[in-house]
């Protein structure tokens, strides 16, 4: 039997939740520049950084909180009611403060003795690394690094020529730490939703990184915690869908909102038609019916890990199903809030314009694709769902 891995409960997880919920008014009040100037303006990401808002589930020893992970869940959900785009941008840099259990100790000291510290990353286009004496030569280019604007390093996967991993069946790959200011920053990040992501691309050319900046991706954490047990692959989808239930409440909030109009005329659109009230109705229900899937999804695995250090295949493939359900019925919600609202909708002052472009920026990247649905189809059906992505 597996012992039981202790989670630290501390006050600081329910200061935590009060410093997001602050955050957010924050946020509400330079939501417009922020989708604007594309980016978190240091009016949002200092305060959040200070606050440890941008080191949720750093460990400890390197100065993190460490957090429950149904917590930061919890907090996730509370920043995308004010903005979609700095709700992914939190939960991108959460789950890159993870890297520390699996760097070496110096390194991840080296990071967050800054409090200011926050990571962005990307998916890497066309990249290598040679070794060379104490470090390598590194080469490429890494797409829709969220957060870029406001980060202080940036995190470069990258193939190492030369070198085969420990199955001797493939290149190493292995994660580059790089203060932000040696790469070249591109701005490719014209969109119409999450532009406040400012999901720049960066490239490296024939750039130095020291050894000591660098460690084998896939390799088991350093650090012991049930944190460092969950893959990175489910904090990133459950992290995004719950931002993409958040956006939806807001935007199907925004609505119901008008119910309290103060002229009889826009009560009268709202309240008294019958296809309106039913649409609400709907919304309401397909809302919560994701939510209540993701949620217990999320609470079984967590129980699994907390309390048997495992990872079931069963709860793996509820969590990726449930979070990929959440993203496309976010988008069904936000899209029925946007047909409620009329020709109103249309224009960018609206909340409601942007709501509706956020939630469905997020159905099109990896964690929304409909692929998902196919890997679960496989698994109830007893054939191997052959996915590394639950």
């Amino acid at each position: 039997m597996v012992e039981k891995i202790e989670v630290q409960k501390t006050i600081s997880e329910a200061s935590l939740v009060s410093a997001a919920e602050k955050a957010a008014e924050n946020v509400l009040k330079y939501s417009t520049q922020i989708n604007e100037s594309r980016q978190l303006t240091e009016d949002v990401a200092g305060p959040m950084a200070h606050s440890g808002l941008f080191r949720l589930l750093v460990t400890k020893s390197a100065g993190g909180h460490e957090i429950d992970y149904l917590t930061m869940l919890k907090i996730v959900n509370i920043i995308a009611q004010a903005d979609g785009s700095v709700a992914w941008c939190l939960n991108q840099n959460n789950v890159l403060g993870t890297l520390s259990a699996f760097m070496p100790k110096d390194l991840s000291e080296e990071i967050w003795s800054d409090q200011r510290a926050i990571l962005s990353n990307g998916p890497p286009i066309g990249c290598s690394a040679v070794p060379v004496k104490n470090g390598y030569i590194l080469n490429g280019r890494w797409n829709f690094s969220s957060g870029s604007q406001h980060a202080t390093w940036v995190v470069a996967l990258t193939q190492v020529l030369g070198r085969k991993s420990v199955d001797n069946k493939t290149d190493e790959m292995r994660n580059f730490i790089l203060p932000k200011s040696e790469v070249n920053m591109l701005d490719v990040w014209q969109v119409n939703g999450l532009r406040g992501t400012g999901s720049y691309s960066f490239e490296a050319h024939d750039l130095f990184v020291p050894e000591r900046r660098s460690f084998v991706d896939g390799n088991p954490p350093l650090e012991d915690g049930p944190l460092y047990i969950m893959p990175k692959t489910l904090l990133f989808c459950s992290g995004f869908a719950t931002a993409s239930l958040g956006i939806a409440r807001s935007a199907l909030d925004s609505v119901i909102g008008l119910s309290e109009a103060k002229t009889p005329q826009d009560q009268d659109l709202l309240m008294k038609q019958s296809f309106t009230q039913r649409e609400v109705g709907i919304a309401e229900a397909i809302w919560r019916s994701a939510k209540s899937y993701l949620q217990d999804s999320a609470e079984a695995i967590w129980e699994s890990v907390v309390s048997r250090g495992e990872l079931p295949e069963k709860e793996r493939i509820d969590l990726r199903l449930s979070s990929t359900h959440a993203i496309r019925e976010a988008v069904r919600v936000a899209d029925m809030a946007y047909s409620i609202c009329g020709s109103s909708a249309i224009f960018e002052s609206t909340p409601i314009q942007r709501k509706y472009q956020d939630v469905r920026v997020i159905s099109q990247q990896i964690q929304g694709r409909m692929a998902h649905y196919d890997t679960a189809g496989r698994y109830f059906l007893g054939i191997d769902p052959e996915s590394r992505l639950y």
